[in-house]
Order: structure tokens, then sequence, then C-alpha cells
């Protein structure tokens, strides 16, 4: 956490910020002159953190056994990982802060391990179709027949916040819709790009349909090739030979702008006699013998309004996680068209005073007000961001409102 008044003249003390407002006791400083000139900016804003503060207690309220031990240790990311043995391991590479987040070298093959055993991961579909429209991580979880104490939810966080999106601004599309064609335009995705096999877990939850996943923005990777190792014989010397290990240099781009993958089976888990082995099916080559349904996913470097035009020009729904729209001068062209657009866009943010920022914004462009209001996700992230700006507590995926 870092004061909140940092840049506004003379330099912070070094050190954590230890003065807190004492109305909101959100945001800190690290000195009294700091906190005197901030509050022309914070005076509009403390109220609102105030009453934010007050809905702490159900924003941690979570039913897995982890979170509570997590909680109760102040384990961070690193440290839970490592105790389940998935530290920068496969699609958790890149859930805690340590590893460098970078895409630029990333592997262009889809990472479609759990590394989990059977029992703690959804690699096979579920043992009855859903009865009823989910609402909670614990219906969830009982569903597909999960213990409470699997992680899996810091990864299918994505693919459930999909479908809750679906269910609260397109229900009536999807029970109107003539055709199992269903198209999604995804902007400005980032973890989730190293974590694209979560995804099939919308085969067991829309089973009915044909998912299609644009995937827009500037982190979607380029792969980068820098160089390769050879080894030369140099003429003899004195009747020895000589070798010499010199490095060729490259600077080849492959860029993933364009990429297409189907998934038709889940993401399987790390045990070889699991029956999720035999129903995987050749994704890369997009064959299948008996799935009924999958899951489409193409990617696209740029912001969606550049790349606009090389997408489907006619989406169901338009979903942008963390947008961050009150932060990025860059949302302003991207909703401008959204707004031309004939589908419903829904939002999410990691705490309620950035969802209510964002609305604020969106509401000046439509003008009008929204058409999902500002309310908490239930499939959020059970973990809390680490290295917050605010003391308020800040989930993943955490509001979510739309238009």
């Amino acid at each position: 956490m870092e004061c909140a008044a940092k840049g506004r003249g003379s330099r912070c003390i070094i050190g954590p910020p230890l003065r807190r407002c004492a109305r909101c006791y959100v945001v800190a400083y690290c000195s009294l002159s700091h906190q005197l000139s901030h509050w022309s900016d914070h005076r509009e804003e403390c109220g609102r953190l105030e009453q934010h503060m007050k809905s702490v207690h159900t924003l941690n309220d979570f039913p897995f056994t982890f979170h509570q031990e997590g909680m109760a240790a102040q384990l961070n990311r690193c440290s839970f990982l490592e105790k389940r043995d998935l530290h920068r391991v496969g699609m958790w590479l890149h859930e805690c802060s340590c590893e460098e987040f970078s895409f630029s070298s990333t592997n262009s093959r889809l990472i479609d391990c759990w590394n989990l055993p059977s029992n703690l991961c959804p690699c096979t579909g579920p043992v009855s179709p859903l009865s009823k429209q989910l609402s909670s991580w614990k219906e969830y979880y009982e569903w597909r027949n999960i213990p409470l104490d699997s992680p899996v939810s810091l990864l299918l966080h994505w693919p459930l916040t999909i479908y809750h999106a679906m269910q609260m601004a397109s229900s009536e599309r999807v029970s109107a819709r003539a055709t199992r064609l269903f198209k999604i335009h995804y902007l400005g995705p980032e973890r989730e790009l190293f974590q694209l096999a979560v995804f099939s877990e919308l085969l067991a939850l829309l089973p009915s349909y044909e998912v299609h996943i644009d995937f827009v923005g500037p982190a979607v990777p380029q792969q980068r090739s820098s160089g390769y190792l050879v080894l030369r014989s140099l003429p003899p010397n004195c009747g020895s030979s000589i070798w010499q290990l010199s490095f060729v240099s490259l600077d080849i781009i492959i860029s993933r702008d364009g990429e297409k993958m189907t998934l038709y089976s889940y993401a399987h888990c790390d045990y070889e006699d699991c029956e999720c082995k035999m129903a995987r099916k050749n994704t890369s080559q997009g064959t299948s013998i008996e799935a009924d349904s999958a899951v489409t996913l193409r990617l696209f470097r740029g912001f969606y309004h550049d790349r606009f035009r090389d997408m489907d020009s006619s989406p169901d729904l338009i979903i942008a996680p963390n947008a961050g729209i009150a932060a990025y001068r860059s949302w302003l062209a991207t909703i401008e068209l959204i707004k031309g657009l004939d589908a419903p866009a829904v939002f999410s943010d990691f705490c309620e005073e950035a969802a209510h920022l964002a609305a604020r914004c969106l509401s000046n462009v439509f003008d009008s007000t929204l058409m999902l209001p500002i309310q908490l996700n239930p499939f959020r992230h059970p973990l809390a961001v680490e290295d917050s700006a605010l003391r308020l507590p800040c989930y993943s995926n955490c509001y979510i409102f739309g238009i």
C-alpha cells in the first residue's frame, strides 16, 4: 500500500504509510502534510469508501476451507500455491506476483492440465446436467462434486463470470435464440491468456450451445524466438580439436494475433489412468468424434475499437473483466463503439469504488442509468489482490455492472 498523496508536492517519507483517514479508514498517508494536501481530492470519495467498508464481511464470505486458512495464516499467493505444489506451474504460472508478467515469451501451445488429482478438478463432464441456475461457488462445487478445499476457483472465476454475466444480461437472448451459436467479445484479457483451457468449463455450463469467444486486447502475446546455440569445430591446434560454443542471435517474432483454437474436452488432471485422458480430443486440429458442443477461442492483438472490423461484428455479449474504465483513456473510443452496437456489455472491477467510477463514466457517455446495476459477483476470485492501493479488500472480477 502506498501514500494516497504520492506525487503531490513534497516527496513521500520512506517507509509504509501509517496515517489512515479517520473517517473511512481506507486510504493511508505517509505524513500529516500529505493527508491535508489530499483532502480536496479525497473529500468526495470518503463517504462512499466508508460505506464500502461496511460490506467487507460480505466481500470476504467464501465457503472454501482454504480461504479461511489463508485469512488466518496471512499466506501470500506464493506460499498458498507452494503448499499445493502449484507455484509457477502450468496454468497457475501467473497466479502470483513473483513471476514476471510478460506474454511475449509465452509458448503458443495450449496449457490444458490442472496439475491436480481428478477428485480436485473438473476434468470430465458433470454427472448430471444443471437443473437450476447457479448462484454461488458452493452450488457450483456441489454440482461438479468438487470438495471445498480444491483451489480450482482461482482459475474458474473467468468462465463462471461469463456464465453469470450471460444469465444476468443476456438471459432473454439466450432463451429466444434460434441458433446454437453464442458469440462473445472478450475485452482486455491478461492473466487468462495463460489459462485458456479453463474456458472449456463452458462445455458443462452451456451444453446446448457452440460458444465462440473472441479475445481482444494489447496483452495478446507475441512469441519471440531469441536465438540458438551452435557447437563448432575450429582448426586443430597442436594436434587437438578445439570446440567453440557460440550463440546465434535471432529477432523473429511470431504473432499470436488471429490464432484460433477449439476446445472439445475439459482441461485434464494429473492422473494417468483417469477417464479424462481417453476423452481428450485433438483440439489443435479441431477434430471431434462425439462432441455435441464446443468452445472456440480466437485471439486479436490491439484495442477493441481498432480491431472490431476484424472480428465477428454481431456479438451476443460483450464482457470486459477487471476493466478499469475510469483509469484508462483508451476506454473512451471503445465505449463509443459499444454504444452503437446492439449487444449487452458487462464489465467487472476489483472493488466497489472502481465500479462506481466506471459506472459514472458509462452513464455520462450513454446518458442513461446502467442496465445492470453494480452488484457483487458471486463467482469472484476467492483470494484478495495483494498490494492493493486501498485498505478495502479487492478481488478479481469482484463487482459486475452493465449497459
